[in-house]
């Protein structure tokens, strides 16, 4: 009970005790909240009698960065007025004495311009937009005329020898001919062995290399103002000019039909040859030189550079294409058609480039005329062979062959023929344009057998004049014989075959029995003696021994003599197999 009592005794003290430290406790609380209240109101005092100061604080340093925001652009607007006026000293001075600093001094007016426009705020800023808006129309004005000064000054005709240095030397026109023209008869072969030096043709420089790029920043000064217009009449005008000239003193003609068809045909084969060397000089070299100027000057305006391309050449190929429209739509004659194959050949070697260097959409009409006179020419072509087939077929000249042999007619014609397989590939190329199917071998093969029929129709025509069938069959095998012979020893026989020669070496063959036969029965005539005695009768056949008034007369004995000779001769010289 005792130690119960005590216990009790204990608790309540610190029970007291925990009272006493939390009453403590809150006194210490209640005077840090006092104290913290104090101090609350003191902030809040001090705090009202700091705004007034921060305010002007924050006012002075807004000034600060508006004044130096207002010096910045007072300097670059001063900069602007200040390299404006620089560019208004250059460009008053004009290009002539510095057309770099003068193109400089442009660029930094379109800069004012681009500048001055953005800032409107600025009180002058029209005025100074519409200044350097008239300062640069002036600029671009005196640009176009150093443009086309410059242009012009390096602009000049070409002589021929420059383009002929650009030729490979196979090409070269001989320094003995005169006035160096081309030899136009030999065309083809000179095609056939300098194809291996088509790719040694050498640029021809038409502008210095160093005037380019100033005339490409003119360009790009004048397009950048809208004047492509002006750009493209100046350069035409200019350029079209030196290049027509260029082909005059070539020797380049602008030739109508009836011009050509009142030429003698030596002079007019004369200057089909040389034409077919102008167009590979102007192609291949004049044109292509033009081009490189073109795409260095006009370098990123494509449009603009084919166009002007296009007009400034237009003339030039018109010239040249003139002289072979006008042979094209001549009157067709055989001697004609190698001079065709070969004006053909040459517009066929030439499609490539002209393909190359008359790109773009503006060249279109120039391709077009260029790849037209190519199939006239191979249209007219192919008409002279139907015309040659006819004319040999009903060939009525009278010379006269007395003795049989080849008449002039088989060996026009067969040189013909023959001198035709020297242009197989140009033929094969001038069937494609008509013939879609390919054979051409074919279509090659037909025309030379219907040539060879054509004149072997004539001469059986031809045989009929002679009064000895003796004669006519001999006239048929020789001439046949030749034909034949011919074609076996030329390209001809791979496209006739072997049946054409077997079936007309059986033909030769019947003529030759033919002759044999009638030649033989002339002969037997001269020997017969019927006729040779007198209407008497009983006489000797032998003059001499008989009387003088019987017998065979002496003048008929001469003549059966001579007969004889003379048959014997022909049957002797005919040709064996």
């Amino acid at each position: 009970m005792i130690v119960a009592v005590s216990g009790m005794d204990s608790l309540g003290e610190r029970a007291a005790k925990m009272r006493e430290a939390l009453q403590k406790s809150q006194t210490i609380t209640d005077n840090v909240v006092t104290i913290l209240g104090s101090f609350d109101s003191r902030l809040s005092v001090l705090e009202t009698a700091m705004r007034p100061t921060q305010i002007r604080t924050h006012a002075i340093r807004k000034a600060h960065e508006n004044i130096d925001k207002t010096l910045k652009a007072a300097e670059v607007i001063l900069t602007q007025f200040d390299a404006s006026r620089q560019a208004e000293a250059k460009i008053l001075k004009g290009p002539h004495e510095d057309l770099e600093s003068y193109l400089e001094a442009i660029n930094q007016l379109r800069s004012n311009i681009r500048f001055f426009s953005g800032n409107k705020g600025f009180k002058s800023s029209d005025a100074v937009i519409n200044n350097a808006n008239t300062l640069l129309t002036k600029a671009i004005s005196k640009l176009e005329d150093e443009f086309k000064q410059l242009l012009a000054l390096y602009s000049k005709p070409v002589e021929p020898d420059r383009l002929f240095e650009c030729l490979p030397e196979s090409m070269r026109p001989s320094s003995e001919s005169p006035g160096n023209q081309f030899s136009g008869k030999n065309h083809h072969h000179e095609h056939q062995n300098g194809t291996s030096e088509i790719g040694g043709f050498k640029h021809l420089t038409l502008i210095p290399p160093r005037i380019l790029p100033l005339l490409h920043d003119l360009a790009l000064q004048m397009v950048q103002a809208g004047n492509q217009q002006q750009l493209l009449r100046i350069y035409r005008d200019t350029r079209s000019s030196v290049l027509e000239e260029s082909l005059r003193k070539l020797g380049v003609e602008k030739l109508s039909k009836e011009d050509v068809q009142r030429m003698q045909w030596e002079v007019l084969e004369a200057k089909i040859g040389n034409w077919i060397h102008f167009m590979r000089i102007a192609v291949k070299v004049l044109f292509v030189g033009e081009r490189r100027v073109c795409d260095q000057i006009f370098e990123g305006f494509d449009t603009l550079l084919d166009q002007c391309f296009a007009e400034c050449t237009t003339g030039s190929v018109s010239m040249l294409l003139s002289f072979g429209d006008a042979i094209a739509r001549s009157k067709r004659s055989p001697e004609k058609l190698f001079v065709l194959l070969d004006m053909y050949e040459i517009m066929r070697e030439l499609h490539s480039e002209v393909e190359g260097v008359f790109g773009g959409k503006a060249c279109n009409e120039i391709r077009e005329s260029t790849f037209g006179l190519t199939k006239r020419l191979a249209q007219t072509a192919q008409e002279t062979f139907g015309d040659f087939e006819e004319a040999v077929e009903k060939d009525a000249t009278k010379t006269a062959v007395l003795d049989g042999t080849v008449h002039p007619l088989t060996s026009y014609v067969i040189n013909y023929v023959k001198f035709l397989f020297d242009y197989q590939t140009t033929l094969k190329q001038l069937f494609q344009e008509f013939e879609s199917s390919g054979e051409t071998n074919s279509q090659l093969a037909n025309v030379t057998m219907r040539i060879m029929q054509a004149l072997q129709t004539n001469l059986d025509g031809k045989s009929k004049q002679y009064r000895d069938p003796a004669l006519t069959h001999l006239f048929l095998m020789n001439n046949i014989h030749y034909m034949v012979r011919s074609v076996r020893r030329s390209e001809a026989k791979d496209l006739l075959g072997d049946d054409w020669v077997q079936r007309h070496r059986r033909v030769v063959q019947q003529h030759a029995n033919q002759y044999k036969r009638n030649g033989w029965s002339k002969i037997l005539q001269c020997l017969s003696t019927q006729g040779l005695t007198s209407s008497g009768g009983g006489g000797s056949a032998v003059p001499g021994e008989g009387g003088s008034g019987s017998g065979a007369s002496r003048g008929l004995i001469k003549d059966r003599s001579n007969q004889f000779t003379l048959f014997s001769f022909r049957f002797h010289i005919h040709i064996f197999f």
